[in-house]
C-alpha cells in the first residue's frame, strides 16, 4: 500500500527540529513583547491613544447633540449647553435616495469588502510562499518590482484603470469586455491591484519568519509545496494573515476614493452615502456624526473580535535577532 507524502512518519530528530523551530518562534515573540512592554513604549502608547480618541470621542458626543447646538457650539461645551436626542441616528437611517438607502449601502459595503480582503489576501499569500521558500529565475528582481509599486500613487492609476474598465482594451488589444457593466467586479479588480503589493510585502516577511528546520523536515518527509502551504506555513501564519486581513478590511470598508470612481448607482458603499448626507453645501452635517458611528459597526466587530490575532500578527514579524 502506498502512504501518501504527507502521511510518512516523523523521526524523532525531525520532531526535535519542529520543536526548535517552534520554540525559536516563541521566544523571538517573547523579547518582542517585553521591548514593547517596558515603561517608555506604555508612555508613547498612551499618548498616542489619546490623540487619537479625543477627536473620535468629540464626534461621538456631538452625534447625540441636536442639530442646532451642533452648528452652533462646540462638543466641549456639553455641560453649559446640555442637550441630548437620538433623531440624529433616526434621520441618518432613512437617508438615502431612489437608487441608496442605508440598508443597502451596508449590503454593498460587504458585497465589496469581503471579496476585496480575500481575493489578494489569497492571492498574496500564495505569492508569499513562493518568493519565501520556492527558488525560480529573477526572483529577486520581482519581489523588488512588487515592493516598488507600493510607492505608486493609487491617484496614477486611477484613470488608465477607469478606461481600461470602460473601454475594456489596451492599445486596441482587447482585455476585459463590459467590465464596466459587471456591478461589483471594477471595484473588486481595483482593491485588489492597489492592495497586492502591500500585502505581498507583509505577508512576505512572516513567511519568511518561519524557521527553515521546519521546512526541511516536511521536505525530507517527502512534502510538496502544497503540503507545506496548507499543512505548515498556513497554521503557523494564521495570525498574520489576520493581521493582514484587518488591515484590509479597514482600507476596503473606509475607502471613498475608489467608491467614487468605481462604484456608481446602486452598488455604491455606505461611505459614499455617507459623502451624501452633509447636503450640497454641508449643512446638514450634524448627520455625518450619526452615520459615521453606523458605519464604525461593523469594523469595530471585525476588530474585537480578531485583535488576539491582530496583536500576535503584528508580533509575528520580529522574531528574529
Amino acid at each position: 500500500m502506498t502512504v501518501a507524502p504527507i502521511d510518512l512518519p516523523i523521526d524523532d530528530q525531525d520532531a526535535r527540529r519542529i520543536k526548535r523551530g517552534e520554540a525559536q518562534m516563541e521566544s523571538g515573540l517573547g523579547r518582542t513583547k517585553r521591548r514593547l512592554s517596558s515603561r517608555a513604549a506604555t508612555i508613547v502608547a498612551i499618548i498616542i491613544a489619546i490623540a487619537w480618541t479625543i477627536p473620535t470621542f468629540g464626534l461621538f458626543i456631538s452625534s447625540f447633540r441636536p442639530a442646532q447646538l451642533i452648528q452652533t457650539t462646540g462638543w466641549w461645551t456639553i455641560f453649559q449647553n446640555w442637550g441630548w436626542t437620538l433623531d440624529n441616528y433616526a434621520e441618518a437611517l432613512q437617508t438615502g435616495n431612489s437608487q441608496l438607502n442605508m440598508a443597502t449601502a451596508f449590503v454593498n459595503s460587504f458585497a465589496i469588502t469581503l471579496p476585496a480582503v480575500l481575493i489578494p489576501i489569497t492571492i498574496g499569500m500564495l505569492a508569499a510562499y513562493a518568493f519565501a521558500w520556492m527558488d525560480f529565475r529573477g526572483k529577486n528582481v520581482l519581489f523588488i518590482g512588487v515592493f516598488a509599486l507600493q510607492i505608486v500613487p493609487i491617484q496614477m492609476a486611477l484613470v488608465p484603470l477607469l478606461l481600461l474598465f470602460s473601454r475594456g482594451t489596451i492599445f486596441g488589444f482587447p482585455i476585459i469586455q463590459a467590465i464596466g457593466q459587471a456591478g461589483y467586479a471594477q471595484v473588486w479588480i481595483a482593491h485588489t491591484i492597489f492592495g497586492l503589493p502591500l500585502i505581498i510585502y507583509l505577508l512576505h516577511n512572516f513567511v519568511s519568519e518561519i524557521p527553515g528546520e521546519v521546512i526541511e523536515a516536511a521536505r525530507v518527509d517527502g512534502a510538496g509545496h502544497g503540503q507545506i502551504f496548507f499543512r505548515i506555513i498556513l497554521p503557523l501564519t494564521t495570525p498574520a494573515i489576520a493581521s493582514v486581513a484587518i488591515f484590509q478590511f479597514l482600507w476596503v470598508w473606509a475607502d471613498l476614493l475608489v467608491a467614487l470612481i468605481y462604484a456608481d448607482g446602486a452598488v455604491a458603499p455606505i461611505t459614499k452615502l455617507l459623502a451624501e448626507m452633509t447636503g450640497s453645501r454641508g449643512q446638514d452635517w450634524y448627520l455625518l456624526t450619526a452615520g459615521a458611528f453606523i458605519a464604525l459597526i461593523v469594523p469595530l466587530i471585525v476588530f474585537l473580535s480578531l485583535q488576539r490575532y491582530f496583536v500576535r500578527g503584528l508580533l509575528a514579524g520580529s522574531t528574529k535577532g
